[in-house]
This record gives structure tokens, sequence and C-alpha cells, in this order.
């Protein structure tokens, strides 16, 4: 879960900059918005590939452990009937 965290983190940080930069270019509103998610998201792409890998192992780890626990409560309560 701490991954996620950082990779979400990360994102929002580099949004922020995004936006703070394009501000100071003089980009307003609506535009200002655009340009700054297209803008931090090529950067966080080429930048958070990393944490991007390190968040979806850990998000897949999490998805099998949760099957792993559905398919023991399922046993445990077909072992229980008749």
């Amino acid at each position: 879960m701490r991954s996620v965290l950082l990779y979400t983190a990360a994102r929002f940080a580099i949004f922020l900059a995004a936006a703070a930069v394009l501000a100071l270019l003089g980009a307003r509103g609506l535009l200002l918005l655009a340009l700054a998610v297209l803008v931090s998201g090529i950067v966080s792409y080429v930048l958070l590939s990393e944490q991007r890998d390190a968040m979806s192992s850990a998000l897949v780890r999490g998805v099998k452990e949760q099957r792993r626990r559905l398919e023991r409560a399922r046993a445990k309560e077909d072992g229980g009937t008749p």
C-alpha cells in the first residue's frame, strides 16, 4: 500500500509543479488545467516508471491475497454443509 501512496503523491507533486510553471508562463483557467494534466502525464510516464511498476506489483499481490482468502472462506463454508 505504501507504493500506491508514494506513486499518487509523486503524480500530484508533478501536476502541481507543471501547473505552477505553466501559470508563470501565463496559462490561466481551463487551459492551465488541460496543459498541466498533459505535461504532468508525460513527465510522470517517464520519471515514475519504477514507482508505477512497484505499485502494480503491490496491487497484484493484494488481489491474489484477497482471492486466496475468498477461496479459503468458500472451502470452509462448503466443508461445513452436508
